[in-house]
């Protein structure tokens, strides 16, 4: 137990998750939030038996500082936030939550990040580990916190993490048994400011690691790739588009693992129910986790086979007059929503995107827009500038919508066989809802309501 307290800034999940792993252990924690919020009795209980407490208010952040020697930050707190500065003038640790599970586990982690493709890949990699004779969970950017997920595992047990560059900015032991580099394109430049210092934040779920572990990269995606020269793991590829010399690659749709000169393959595409080549992408990324993690060649097949989309990510939601409706709402950047609209080889999109902007260039989506889409329906507070886009790129069936639910009846009423019905807004969902579950299971009830 530390000597002095510990500050844990932010009170949602990863908070909470954090100040209540740490209560049970003895150590005074006083889990801080900006804004008035509550906490469950129990939680309440736990903090005040070690001296600690919930407290709120910016006012109030100053008297912490005196007592405490560590500040854990929840992923959603920035780094250069003024009271994260003041305690580092101070002299306090400053650490992620990420960092704090990774200290109070001693059991092995596969890590994945990447701009897109996080959820599925880590989702597909939970699944593989269960195949294991040891237990395992799944946390991080998925499900509890990191270090509540952690809690009750064993030093042989393993953990599949998905960590956004938010949750990597402040590790500093954190080393993976494996870690994964998905993808890097524009993202939350409204956090990092700069694409260089996106791309620092991700490449430390790998600088730690040295000859024992294995940092498992992209090769199809050319600033990736070149990352290999910045890790001290034992390298491997992943591509599906080149047929690598070793790692993990597609070969006449196959799925194909070639390591220490001995090649299997795993199964093959038209065997899954997932579609597009994201996400072949994220299932060759799943299977080198998987295989450098000991899961076996036909348990990993099994798995492949029998996995459906997560939610919100291509969701198939249902079929009207002949029209079928996904919800892709887990899209909140536009290469997410590239990715979707490729994944569609026949076009004859009505597409429906917009939503709280995050100011990356919208050239590109758009020339896909107008290639693949037969309609583009607009909705929320980026929708003026996305219009404007559009406009430039050529599209030219182009719809505002006054509210989420104007946009669905809009689409409704013009869809046709043979198009498709896609919610991939290319944003975040806080303009109009909590989150991008929130903003899929709305898009999925009003769907479900709609006549046949």
């Amino acid at each position: 137990m530390m000597q002095k307290a510990v500050i844990v800034y932010g009170a949602g999940i990863s908070g909470r998750g954090a100040a209540q792993v740490l209560a049970q252990r003895g150590q005074q924690v006083f889990l801080y939030n900006d804004a008035p919020c509550q906490i469950d009795a129990e939680l309440a209980q736990e903090l005040a038996a070690c001296g600690g407490a919930l407290v709120c208010g910016q006012k109030s952040f100053d008297g912490l500082l005196a007592e405490a020697g560590q500040l854990v930050l929840s992923p959603g707190v920035p780094c250069d936030a003024p009271h994260v500065f003041e305690a580092e003038t101070r002299g306090l640790e400053v650490i992620s939550e990420i960092e704090l599970g990774y200290r109070l586990y001693g059991g092995h982690i596969a890590a994945i990040t990447g701009t897109n493709g996080k959820t599925t890949t880590t989702t597909i990699v939970g699944e593989m580990f269960k195949r294991l004779s040891v237990p395992s969970a799944v946390g991080g950017n998925i499900g509890l916190a990191l270090s509540k997920e952690v809690e009750h595992l064993p030093a042989n047990g393993w953990l599949a993490a998905e960590l956004s560059s938010f949750q990597l900015e402040k590790v500093k032991d954190f080393c993976p048994d494996i870690a994964v580099v998905l993808n890097l394109t524009p993202d939350h430049l409204e956090r990092h400011h700069t694409m260089e210092a996106y791309g620092e934040a991700k490449k430390n779920i790998f600088r730690r690691q040295g000859p024992q572990q294995i940092t498992v990269l992209n090769y199809d995606d050319p600033i990736v790739r070149g990352w290999a020269a910045a890790s001290r793991g034992q390298i491997c590829y992943f591509s599906r588009k080149v047929c690598l010399d070793a790692g993990i690659f597609m070969q006449n749709g196959n799925f194909v693992i070639k390591w220490n000169n001995t090649t299997n393959v795993v199964c093959n595409i038209d065997e899954l129910h997932l579609f597009g080549g994201h996400n072949e992408e994220n299932v060759l990324a799943a299977i080198a986790c998987g295989y450098f993690a000991g899961v076996s060649i036909e348990d990993m097949a099994d798995v492949l086979r029998n996995f459906h989309s997560i939610e919100h990510r291509l969701e198939y939601v249902r079929t009207i007059k002949g029209v079928p409706y996904y919800n892709d709402s887990k899209a909140t950047n536009t290469d997410s929503a590239i990715k979707a609209l490729e994944a569609f080889k026949d076009g004859h999109i009505i597409l429906l995107a917009g939503g709280h902007d995050k100011l990356t260039e919208l050239e590109p989506m758009m020339r896909l827009v107008k290639e693949k889409c037969d309609a583009l329906i607009l909705l929320g507070e980026a929708k003026e500038r996305f219009y404007q886009a559009a406009v430039e790129c050529g599209v030219e069936h182009i719809l505002l919508a006054s509210s989420f639910e104007d946009a669905v009846r809009q689409a409704y009423a013009m869809a046709r066989p043979p198009q498709t019905v896609l919610l991939s807004p290319a944003c975040s969902s806080y303009d109009m809802f909590k989150n991008y579950p929130e903003r899929g299971r709305c898009f999925k009830q009003l769907v479900n309501d709609l006549p046949q």
